[in-house]
């Protein structure tokens, strides 16, 4: 389960100054009086950029693992929220879907890759706008849910940061890469997809 890092660095300043190493959950989010058996479980890797961390702990008895995930940083995607912004907001710009993907994926990659890469990254985004909109809608009264619309209505340069502070209590229902709900639900549970607890960290890792 992913939980919010609250932090003003960007993403090659998190993974610079190793920014990981001073994160802390002092109590289990599913036991928060305590009586269970709590812990730092090391972390995992992101692709982008190189070299970084994001930490996480593990609740033996609730059999769940906890990450805190970077403000800066897009949820289950690679990349930080700035470049999703990016790519969704030159496509609100193109005159296609097509033309902004055939833009965006200038690498040895066919049309219809491109277009799922682009495709996902919008609809991800425009969704969880689309939330924000419905539970804030005295701040954003008339706003369509756009990257374009919302720069101008919230007088912000980067919508997707503050929307996750704007939205912070509410993540878990807030859909990735913005917010931290998985698009798939487990069917013994009927909650999150949960990280995979994965292997004992490696001595001396964080």
């Amino acid at each position: 389960m992913q939980l919010r890092f609250k932090t003003t660095l960007s993403s090659r300043e998190y993974a610079t100054e190793q920014a990981w190493r001073d994160a802390s959950l002092e109590r289990c989010p599913l036991h928060p009086d305590g009586g269970c058996s709590f812990a730092r479980h090391g972390t995992y890797g992101r692709v982008d950029p190189p070299g970084t961390r994001i930490p996480r702990w593990y609740c033996p008895e609730g059999h769940c693992t906890f990450s805190l995930l970077a403000d800066c940083f897009a949820s289950r995607l690679p990349g930080s929220l700035r470049d999703l912004e990016q790519v969704v907001g030159e496509v609100e710009r193109a005159p296609s879907l097509e033309a902004a993907a055939n833009d965006l994926r200038t690498d040895d990659i066919a049309l219809p890759g491109a277009l799922r890469w682009t495709r996902r990254r919008v609809q991800g985004v425009h969704a969880a706008l689309r939330i924000v909109l419905t539970l804030f809608p005295e701040c954003c009264c008339g706003c369509s849910p756009t990257i374009t619309a919302l720069r101008q209505c919230l007088g912000v340069e980067w919508v997707l940061p503050r929307v996750r502070e704007m939205a912070a209590v509410h993540l878990g229902m807030l859909p990735a890469p913005v917010g931290f709900a998985s698009p798939r639900l487990t069917a013994n549970h009927g909650g999150p997809h949960q990280h995979d607890q994965g292997p004992d960290p490696p001595p001396g890792i964080r």
